[in-house]
């Protein structure tokens, strides 16, 4: 996510990303496996990563509870793509800037005027290039050192403690609160990048379509139970003795804490495939030594052809899956003429019938295959898409039946794409290139927000400009469809599955 959620009612980016079982007892005693611990290398060869042989030799009963634990770093992180990126954050931090203000029309932001309406886009838009910078040397890193539990656990209570900080933005402070949420998202996006490459290591070729699909659906569950509350705090703030302001900063920073907390499951679960070094490498040769190993891997890529069309293929049709998130609170209140209530109340709906969508595609792949399912679900975009184009103004009813479609499609067409890709990586480079695939998430978002403002600048309608992005939907079926997955799963030296 990476990922994207539902983000109606703000005009935020999404993210992607974006988003439970109770916790068994933990215990410190690893499970044992079936399959014999390799011996280290000598410390003059390279580090083997764990094969997928070695995954299917492990006990069914030792993936479910690594898979289980995977699962609630969804359920922790989602709090911060719906909490603090879906409603809370941009106004308030537009808020604070035209406080500081003081009725000026710009607000000082390193040197530069900045309006204060501008302010939380232009911070948005640095965070969304510092980690399409930031999140290959996350994914080298991670694959470099065989340290990927350690690193996500740093990045995620990195990501977690700046959005605890939260609670500090207020009288003016927006200059903290776009400093905290630079830090908060970057982490974020770094820690998805190590969190997705666990995939193919905690599942079979023949479960990761169901484990992809269960972890994202845990992710709107968990991110839609939190905002509910959130929003109760916010809508009834009187009741609870505290002013709005300090009902989006208990929001805000208890996300945080949500975040924070429920990421020590994941960390006592998930382990390390990779034999690591003894040792002796400093953290100045680690990375180095990362930055060279990136570079290699973007080199490597021209030898995975179809690989590299997967990531087109992806990059299209999700950045119009994700405009169309993205622009649906606009749509509704402009074209629509739909008040917040309603807007509101189809966030919860549509967090919450994501979860039931993203298990249910995920389960039709488990029959039919995630790549046929992954087609019809673009089919059924269009269809979306077309259906939004002829919705009457101040249609409630049908704007609902139109965002239940939404998040039917929504969670599965990411988590089977997710699953797809983990197929068609060489083995010992999953972070590096699901830090690519992130790259495509995150930096393509430019394509369909500049299509649609494109269309709005030519016709000046809401309408013509939702039915443009259908063409995203179209040409990245197409090009799905043109790809050899089985050929290119072999091409990558891996497993093909029985359904693909």
């Amino acid at each position: 996510m990476a990922r994207g959620r539902v983000t109606a009612g703000t005009g935020a980016a999404p993210r992607e990303h974006r988003p439970g079982h109770r916790a068994r007892a933990l215990s410190w005693r690893p499970e044992r496996t079936t399959a014999r611990a390799p011996l280290p290398p000598p410390p003059s060869e390279p580090r083997t990563p764990m094969t997928s042989e070695q995954v299917v030799e492990e006990t069914p009963q030792a993936r479910r509870r690594e898979q289980r634990g995977w699962y609630f770093y969804d359920w922790a992180n989602s709090a911060f793509p719906t909490t603090v990126l879906t409603v809370f954050l941009g106004p308030y931090l537009t808020t604070i800037a035209e406080t500081a203000a003081q009725g000026r029309p710009y607000v000082d932001v390193l040197g530069f005027d900045v309006r204060p309406s501008a302010y939380y886009s232009f911070v948005v838009g640095s965070a969304a290039i510092l980690q399409i910078i930031l999140m290959p040397v996350a994914g080298a890193l991670a694959d470099h050192t065989g340290r990927k539990k350690e690193l996500m656990g740093l990045f995620a209570y990195l990501g977690a403690g700046a959005t605890l900080c939260f609670w500090f933005v207020a009288d003016g402070r927006y200059l903290l609160g776009g400093a905290l949420f630079l830090v908060a998202n970057v982490a974020f996006a770094a820690a998805f990048v190590i969190y997705n490459s666990f995939l193919p290591e905690i599942a079979t070729a023949d479960e990761r379509d169901r484990v992809s699909a269960q972890g994202w659906g845990f992710g709107y569950l968990g991110g839609g139970l939190l905002l509910a509350f959130h929003l109760a705090l916010f809508l009834k703030h009187k009741s609870f003795g505290v002013t709005e302001g300090e009902a989006v900063r208990i929001a805000l920073a208890s996300a945080g804490l949500w975040w924070g907390g429920f990421t020590v499951i994941p960390l006592l679960r998930l382990r390390n495939r990779r034999a690591l070094a003894p040792g002796t490498e400093t953290a100045a040769q680690a990375v180095t030594g990362s930055f060279r190993q990136l570079g290699r891997t973007i080199r490597e890529l021209r030898r995975y052809p179809l690989t590299l069309g997967f990531l087109v293929a992806y990059l299209i049709y999700n950045d119009g899956v994700q405009t169309v998130i993205s622009f649906s609170a606009t749509y509704a209140d402009k074209e629509l003429g739909l008040d917040q209530t309603v807007r509101i109340a189809a966030i919860l709906m549509v967090q919450f019938v994501a979860f039931f969508g993203a298990l249910l595609l995920g389960r039709l792949a488990g029959s039919y295959g995630a790549k046929r399912v992954v087609m019809v679900a673009l089919i059924a975009w269009v269809a979306v898409v077309a259906v939004a184009y002829f919705l009457p103004k101040g249609s409630a009813g049908p704007f609902f039946a139109l965002g239940f479609a939404i998040a039917i499609v929504m969670g599965g067409t990411q988590a089977l794409s997710r699953s797809l890709f983990s197929h068609v990586i060489p083995r010992g480079k999953e972070a590096e290139y699901y830090s690519l695939y992130e790259i495509s998430d995150k930096g393509s978002t430019f394509l369909g927000s500049f299509t649609l403002g494109l269309a709005l600048q030519l016709t000046d309608s809401y309408r013509l400009g939702i039915i443009s992005l259908v063409i995203f939907f179209v040409l990245g079926f197409v090009l799905l469809a043109l790809i050899d997955l089985p050929k290119a799963i072999r091409a990558a030296g891996n497993q093909v599955p029985e359904r693909l």
